[in-house]
């Protein structure tokens, strides 16, 4: 994807020790770079928004990512993570916690990069179950697209650009753009 800025390059992803599981790392600092992206087209002015009055604000859900993924990883998958009341950023604008979120990123993809088969088939405890390292990683994964997406109907709402996460969008697109919106594209082979 191209990004007005990119958060985390290709060349900062480690290599994993265990090649099997280097797509885990790739798409982790594909997800960064893309809720990078979404932070960053609102103001200050828009922390305060929502949509409805039992909506969440743009602020709480950008906290509640930030703290959210900090349990995850640190709770669920055993990785070292700062305190809970470090995660802030001092300044709560979208690109300190944008700045913050890339960050925390960039060290759990130093410490999963190390990481063999045998710790990412590891089954630990999640909330009131068990499940598979391997699985908590990737229900971590679609719970940032949840909100990602929230965020995304946000800039919309606020008549905000949208950024493309996936391939086009209504404000974004390039050249050899093939968007799926018809059967004639669907049946492709």
């Amino acid at each position: 994807m191209n990004y007005d800025e990119t958060g985390i390059t290709d060349s900062e992803i480690p290599q994993a020790v265990a090649p099997v599981f280097q797509h885990l790392l790739k798409t982790y600092a594909s997800e960064a770079n893309k809720l990078n992206a979404v932070w960053l087209k609102f103001n200050p002015d828009d922390l305060t928004f929502r949509p409805h009055a039992r909506s969440s604000t743009v602020r709480e859900i950008i906290e509640h990512e930030l703290l959210s993924e900090r349990r995850f990883f640190a709770e669920f998958l055993g990785l070292p993570e700062p305190a809970a009341e470090a995660v802030m950023p001092d300044t709560r604008t979208p690109q300190a916690y944008a700045t913050r979120m890339l960050e925390l990123s960039r060290a759990r993809l130093q410490f999963l990069a190390k990481q063999n088969q045998e710790w990412w088939l590891t089954v630990v405890p999640f909330f009131d179950v068990e499940r598979e390292r391997i699985w908590i990683f990737w229900r971590r994964v679609l719970h940032t697209a949840h909100h990602r997406t929230q965020l995304t109907v946000y800039l919309r709402l606020l008549d905000k650009q949208v950024p493309s996460t996936y391939g086009p969008t209504a404000d974004v697109s390039w050249k050899g753009a093939d968007p799926t919106r018809s059967v004639e594209a669907a049946s492709r082979k």
